[in-house]
């Protein structure tokens, strides 16, 4: 579904001096996300439009939300790592008041560890850290997360997708966790698609699992969603905003919460197995305009730089059948306004991502990779 770009909204962008982007990169947040379709931008119209008491609508917007993805409980929050923060506080105090009021900095006495892979470290473990906890790290053994949970053990964090591979399996996971009676937690913030694994991973006995707003849901880029246990939501709850706790600075506005609700319902109501064929057609095209092209190489690759189950177009460039080089092409790519923003691989590579083309864009892609080839060519 293409997105209105009414005149307004662009020239709102040229009154700031700023160029807008063709995005075949990637759902990335300093992109802004994704394009949110028309159903989520009207329910945040909707929403700015009344006060409302938002502890109440945090929990109606929750439970229709957890009905519709199989859940026990989900909670709106303001992005995947604020979920990430406030899931392993949740982890650490419960619903109990007292401990929830001792985070980051006093957690004397209190589950104070999470366990992670060693090859799932990653910069967002950085908000696991927020909660004040102290991450123990584990190679892919069941013998060493068995000896890794002790009394001091809050969760056992899981990030999914490409970071998983070379670790234990998930099932494996929950399985020698619950043994112990410690809960798992699944980072899946760019795990969409599937839409399945809005329920997969907690069916696969995850506790808690959290997603981006902003990416595959294409929901408010300043929202996330946690799902999972009752008994934890609540305790997530607790430890976020209105409350005076350590998420008391992850708000999250109306607005947020019903674009956020219309996001989750839009995207289980989409075909999903057209829209990865649609993206294999884009993919097609890419490849198909630049395979023949002297010093150039195109490919179709899978999956998605996050392992999600989507292709992308890798297109390599000879530098010295060429002329210049990959980063070259970058850079004219780089110009003008819309300029087209895509991912590097490797040395001499990049990737086209059709995830965040609009159907028809990649038309835009194909005809400015062509122009930065032909520049050259044509001297």
């Amino acid at each position: 579904m293409a997105m209105v770009k009414t005149a307004g909204t662009l020239d709102l962008y040229a009154e700031l001096g700023m160029r807008r982007v063709v995005n075949a990169s990637a759902t990335l947040t300093r992109l802004g996300g994704s394009l949110m379709p028309p159903p989520v931008i009207e329910a945040m119209v909707q929403a700015s439009r009344s006060f409302i008491d938002l502890p109440e609508l945090q929990r109606r917007v929750g439970e229709r939300i957890a009905r519709a993805t199989k859940n026990e409980a989900a909670y709106v929050c303001c992005g995947a790592a604020a979920g990430l923060t406030l899931a392993t506080a949740a982890c650490v105090t419960g619903t109990d008041p007292a401990k929830i009021g001792r985070l980051p900095r006093d957690l004397d006495g209190l589950k104070d560890e999470v366990v992670v892979h060693k090859s799932q470290r990653n910069g967002y473990d950085f908000a696991v850290r927020q909660a004040g906890v102290r991450l123990v790290e584990i190679g892919p053994s069941v013998a060493e997360l068995d000896r890794a949970i002790g009394e001091r053990t809050a969760a056992v964090l899981y990030f999914a997708g490409r970071l998983a591979e070379g670790s234990l399996p998930l099932e494996t996971v929950v399985e020698v966790a619950h043994r112990r009676g410690v809960p798992v937690v699944v980072d899946g913030a760019a795990q969409i698609p599937p839409i399945a694994n809005l329920w997969a991973y907690t069916q696969a006995g995850a506790d808690l699992a959290t997603f981006s707003g902003g990416k595959g849901l294409r929901g408010p880029q300043t929202s996330g969603l946690i799902l999972g246990r009752a008994d934890l939501i609540e305790a997530v709850r607790l430890n976020g905003p209105p409350n005076q706790a350590i998420g008391r600075p992850m708000k999250v506005g109306k607005e947020e919460m019903l674009g956020l609700l219309a996001a989750v319902e839009w995207s289980l109501s989409l075909d999903e197995p057209a829209l990865l064929a649609r993206y294999e057609r884009q993919v097609a095209r890419v490849v198909d305009a630049v395979r023949n092209i002297p010093g150039v190489a195109a490919e179709r690759d899978f999956p998605s730089e996050a392992g999600q189950p989507m292709p992308r177009a890798l297109v390599r460039f000879d530098a010295a059948a060429l002329g210049f080089d990959r980063d070259e092409v970058v850079r004219r790519l780089g110009e003008g306004d819309p300029y087209v923003e895509v991912a590097k691989s490797g040395a001499d590579g990049i990737w086209i991502n059709p995830q965040t083309l609009e159907d028809g864009e990649e038309a835009i892609v194909v005809d400015r990779l062509l122009a930065a080839l032909g520049q050259r060519r044509g001297r």
